[in-house]
């Protein structure tokens, strides 16, 4: 079974100039995960959920564990309080930014006439959870995790 058997023609794309904002609302809005960055249109990038997310500043567990005092009783839920202030000041900031300030530039991509079974080793040894689909130079399609699981289940 080849790639072009089970991509998806209907491939969702941002540009590099739009908005963090506006990417959220496509991921949203079209229930995916990730997509290409195309520019004149050529693919010139990737953007996933994990690149959106290593954005915002989220404070980190000190991994430490203590009974506090009264005093502290009243101070920690100030201090958290600041903290998540601090948290939504950075994702009103994130919003702003270009999506090209966050996209991976290295793109792997793969054929339609590949097979699912090429398809499935590059996802693994890239690490990624989608391919763009490019023939000619062109965005045709694009093939993820879910895709090449159905197709070979289907050709069971």
């Amino acid at each position: 079974m080849k790639v072009k058997d089970v991509m998806n023609k209907d491939v969702i794309t941002c540009k590099p100039d739009d908005t963090v904002g506006y990417l959220s609302t496509l991921f949203k809005e079209n229930h995916i995960s990730g997509m290409p960055v195309v520019e004149n249109g050529k693919v010139v990038g990737v953007v996933s959920e994990t690149d959106l997310l290593k954005l915002f500043k989220v404070p980190e567990f000190s991994g430490e564990l203590w009974l506090p005092s009264p005093l502290e009783v009243v101070e920690v839920p100030l201090r958290s309080l600041v903290r998540f202030e601090e948290f939504k000041k950075s994702i009103e900031e994130a919003k702003l930014k270009p999506v090209r300030s966050i996209m991976k530039k290295t793109v792997h991509s793969i054929s339609p006439e590949d097979s699912l079974e090429e398809a499935s080793a590059r996802m693994v040894r890239y690490k990624v959870n989608r391919l763009p689909v490019i023939e000619n130079g062109k965005l045709v399609g694009i093939v993820a995790r879910s895709d090449i699981i159905r197709g070979l289940s289907s050709a069971e």
